[in-house]
């Protein structure tokens, strides 16, 4: 199986070359100005891969979503986002409120202690991080969010955190200055949304002030509930209503008259109240039993800015943030696991302090910015219970990390960027730890970590780029896999110790080809396909019934490609992606059972300018996953299916009597599909409407 599917990845790839080549020569004879062209998915400006550049520019597998492509989707969860990026998907309860996690490129599980550092979450560059098993460790409502950028692959570990070996996604939330138009000094938005399955609401507002020239400040809340949603076959997914009161406070402040120096102030919070949880269709109730949870993510920052643009010298950010994920079980009814069935608060408080500044220097032929920066990371997990628990064990992670990437363009045809990053950790058990390991606190865990890489791009011409980059990383073991203790006790004090990092290295290659008046004049095409390979060693994984609990087992390999290709005109667009991903257990010689079957997503629509229409269909097309172990098979093999979406988006223009109103129609799954995603706890959705209508009053 495994040589079948490379070689479909080495025929896909050649015939991807031979499109290109055909292309390019189309293209060469079609060129444009940059400066004209459209705006395309793949000309959208990536900003967390170092030096803000266009996708097409980027060395690297990257996708940005906009204000308007969450309000197309009418988002409920992190899931409604990430659905069309290639190979990038949400696992575990997908469609439920209670957290989801991510998988990219093979990596992610949603149930393993690992799983959360693999792959970097962060929203404002704050770390969401959140570990407890059979929970997602993201917690917050789309609603907040104006732009989500999906970084794939390791790559992105220099900037971030060594052990990004899945990748990293960004969330930014909105801003008073994304409502406020010139000479405005006030705005209200109003917004509601109905959602037919399951009966669900949503109630919005926001409210953006600019107090001075030098003052801004945004205020919104949204409060967020629904009923038990039904599958395809109408059957309902118990435990999956929710209700989810959260909003967001900032203050934007500039110290210039060039606005040039920011400081911003904010605080989040978002909460969800659900009962019944542990169901699934995968484990019906009475196996994990059911636990009510009230989950709340508290989030404070403040940061500073200096652009500088008068000092090549100087473009500083620091921010320091604090960030607390608590999770409240009580009413636990775990059947054969009653032992840990008592009322608990779970939960991480984390401290941030994040520095960077980008030195600039030019010359005739050539540009240079070269980032310099740390951050330090002082993590808290705790478990509010009356007796200690082997499986969340308490402790202190600290990590502070250097780093240095160098961004060089030479002739605005090649890019070169390498970087490093070292990482240093500190792991110390909580003396509560004691009752549980005969009466001796574990001792600490100290290491280092190193991630280089090196990405180039070449532009041959306007129309036709490569890029390859390699990368190498280092994943630190967490507290989790360090000092679990639930399978016997006393257990030894420290047995885990020895526990090694997991480590990678991942190589890509690719090449990109964009092109205006391709059919019609003004139009405008792109096209990005990489093709990736990750060889893992020391993987950590969990074995149960025995000590030590988490063992390195190994070596794995991850190959596959990704595709994005997008059309645009005046009136008309289109958006195809595809993602194939292979993973190998080269330690036993199995498939990885936690790689997503290949998946094709198409998008396409018209757009009516004169009235603010667009109507859009989206399609997903999603292969059967059978390559999994045989005895993990009646879990994990997922049949394969496609869906179907329509949707009407209104944005009336400025100088018409219906400005300040959007409003948006759509129908997921619109021939009520049964299906289930790979990894995912439950069914899909079956047959959805949404409505949103929202109305922006200014003064």
């Amino acid at each position: 199986m495994a040589n079948s599917m490379g070689t479909s990845i080495r025929a896909g790839l050649f015939m991807a070359l031979c499109a290109t080549t055909s292309m390019t020569s189309i293209s060469a004879a079609n060129a444009q100005d940059a400066g004209e062209r459209g705006a395309t998915l793949l000309q959208r400006l990536i900003i967390g891969a170092g030096q803000a550049k266009v996708a097409t520019d980027t060395p690297q597998a990257v996708t940005a979503l906009e204000q308007e492509d969450l309000d197309d989707k009418q988002a409920t969860t992190a899931s409604d986002i990430l659905k069309g990026v290639p190979n990038a998907t949400v696992v575990g309860g997908a469609n439920r409120a209670l957290g989801q996690s991510f998988n990219i490129r093979g990596i992610g599980k949603g149930e393993a202690a690992a799983d959360e550092g693999r792959i970097i979450v962060n929203v404002d560059g704050v770390p969401q991080f959140y570990e407890q098993y059979r929970m997602g460790g993201f917690f917050n409502d789309p609603e907040l969010f104006k732009r989500v950028e999906i970084l794939r692959g390791p790559a992105s570990s220099t900037l971030y955190g060594s052990g990004a070996l899945g990748g990293v996604v960004n969330f930014t939330t909105k801003d008073a200055s994304d409502f406020l138009e010139d000479g405005e000094s006030g705005s209200l938005k109003l917004k509601a949304n109905y959602d037919s399955n399951p009966n669900g609401y949503l109630l919005s507002g926001i409210l953006a002030l600019r107090m001075s020239e030098n003052a801004e400040f945004l205020l919104a809340g949204n409060y967020r509930a629904a009923q038990e949603f039904e599958d395809g076959n109408g059957d309902k997914i118990e435990g999956s209503e929710f209700a989810t009161p959260n909003g967001i406070a900032k203050g934007t402040f500039y110290l210039d008259e060039a606005q040039e120096q920011i400081v911003r102030l904010s605080y989040s919070q978002f909460t969800s109240d659900q009962e019944d949880q542990g169901y699934s269709q995968l484990q019906p109730t009475g196996f994990f039993g059911n636990v009510d949870r009230v989950v709340n993510n508290r989030q404070a920052q403040i940061s500073y800015e200096n652009a500088a643009s008068d000092n090549p010298w100087l473009d500083l950010k620091v921010s320091l943030s604090y960030n607390n994920i608590t999770n409240k079980q009580t009413n636990a009814d775990l059947g054969a696991f009653s032992p840990i069935g008592q009322d608990s608060l779970y939960g991480y408080e984390s401290y941030q302090l994040l520095a960077e500044n980008t030195f600039e220097w030019a010359g005739d032929s050539f540009e240079n910015y070269l980032t310099i920066g740390g951050q330090l990371i002082r993590q808290n997990r705790t478990t509010g219970t009356q007796n200690p628990l082997g499986h969340h064990p308490e402790g202190t992670d600290t990590q502070v990390g250097f780093f240095a990437q160098n961004e060089f363009i030479w002739n605005d045809r090649l890019t070169l960027i390498p970087g490093i990053r070292v990482d240093f950790q500190k792991l110390t058990a909580d003396d509560s730890l004691a009752n549980l390991t005969g009466g001796v606190v574990p001792e600490d865990k100290s290491d280092v970590a190193v991630s280089p890489k090196i990405a180039a791009l070449y532009e041959f011409n306007d129309n036709f780029s490569v890029f390859g980059s390699y990368a190498h990383t280092q994943r630190f073991p967490s507290l989790d896999e360090i000092y679990s203790n639930d399978y016997a006790s006393p257990a030894p004090p420290n047995y885990s110790l020895g526990l090694s990092k997991e480590t990678s290295n991942n190589f890509e290659l690719g090449f990109i080809v964009s092109t205006t008046d391709l059919a019609i004049e003004g139009d405008s095409f792109d096209l990005k396909t990489t093709a990736f390979y990750n060889k893992i060693d020391d993987l950590i994984v969990r074995q149960r019934n025995q000590y030590p609990q988490y063992v390195n087992i190994g070596e794995a390999e991850i190959y596959g490609v990704e595709v994005e290709a997008a059309y645009d005109t005046e009136s008309f667009f289109t958006n195809v992606g595809f993602g194939l991903t292979v993973g190998e257990d080269l330690t036993t010689n199995t498939a990885l059972t936690t790689v997503a079957p290949p998946e094709i997503t198409v998008g396409a629509g018209v757009k009516m300018p004169d009235y603010g229409l667009t109507f859009g269909w989206d399609g997903r097309f999603v292969f059967e996953q059978t390559r999994v172990d045989v005895a993990a098979a009646d879990q994990l093999r997922s049949d394969g299916f496609n869906t179907q979406d329509l949707y009407v988006s209104w944005r009336p223009g400025d100088d018409t009597q219906f400005k300040g109103w959007e409003g948006a129609f759509r129908v997921e799954n619109v021939f009520n599909t049964q299906y289930r995603d790979f990894l995912a706890n439950d069914n899909g959705k079956g047959r959805t409407f949404k409505l949103t209508l929202a109305k922006e009053f200014g003064w």
